[in-house]
């Protein structure tokens, strides 16, 4: 385990955490792309790591992947608080900025390849970082994403380009949006926000089904800016598609129909910074 560490920074005065890994493959002579991949609320680095199987891919293809660590107990990630406040995502953007600093010191990551995503509160994280730091950010992930940020607080530099996946049986961040039996908050209509994330990446061409498979559909957007595309899974639960499943009493049906995590590499590789959307 020794590609395995655990790292710390001071961000904001606060000393933030996050698990590395770094594959046996990794060669300081080649700039290598870095994985952000984020933790839902009430969940940790190490089962972030074990659901979406990042590090297979990292053996595979050369990727540093980092598994950042939310704050407080249980641990989240502040994606919806105004700014200045206790709850400000601007907090978080500054760990995920100096986090992105502090990697590039100690290893030659390539700033045109490094992309974040993740689950749930970590999707909505992810999010967050297209909007406020898609200058480093080249492109996002997001699975069963939970987006709080107001639309008004989202004015990226760039467009960032979006690979997301949502359940139509999620009941912890429902589909069909409003409050969910775990949360008291209103969330939207994942559908509907979709479509405004593709109105914002500059998308204004059709959209085009995707070669589907069982219980996944695609659709992808035309004509954009910045690329966006959207799977929906038929009674997906609140799960990371094609990974570890977590127990179904929790989350609902977990779908091996679609392996999320080598999707959205794929996606990554086609979308470095500086190509499209500047």
């Amino acid at each position: 385990l020794s590609n395995r560490t655990n790292g710390r920074l001071e961000s904001a005065g606060e000393t933030r955490r996050y698990l590395l890994y770094v594959p046996e493959s990794y060669d300081p002579t080649t700039p290598t792309p870095l994985v952000i991949t984020i933790h839902g609320f009430a969940q940790w680095p190490a089962h972030q790591m074990q659901i979406t199987r990042w590090n297979e891919l990292a053996d595979q293809h050369g990727i540093i992947v980092v598994y950042p660590s939310g704050t407080d107990f249980p641990r989240r990630w502040r994606i919806s608080g105004a700014p200045g406040s206790e709850n400000d995502p601007m907090l978080e953007v500054s760990f995920f900025s100096a986090l992105i600093d502090q990697l590039s010191s100690e290893y030659n990551i390539d700033p045109r390849r490094i992309y974040a995503n993740g689950l749930s509160n970590g999707g909505g994280m992810s999010f967050t970082l297209a909007c406020m730091l898609s200058e480093r950010i080249a492109a996002v992930g997001l699975v069963s994403g939970a987006y709080l940020l107001p639309w008004e607080q989202c004015t990226p530099v760039r467009a960032a380009p979006a690979v997301v996946f949502h359940g139509t049986a999620d009941e912890i961040v429902p589909y069909e949006g409003g409050p969910s039996h775990s949360f008291d908050i209103p969330f939207p209509a994942i559908p509907e926000w979709v479509d405004a994330l593709a109105q914002h990446n500059g998308c204004t061409g059709e959209t085009i089904a995707l070669p589907g498979n069982g219980e996944v559909s695609g659709i992808q957007y035309t004509d954009c800016a910045a690329d966006v595309v959207f799977y929906t899974i038929a009674g997906g639960g609140h799960g990371w598609p094609g990974g570890e499943p977590i127990p179904e009493w929790i989350v609902g049906h977990t779908t091996m129909d679609i392996d999320a995590t080598q999707v959205m590499w794929e996606f990554f590789t086609q979308h470095p910074l500086g190509e499209g959307g500047e």
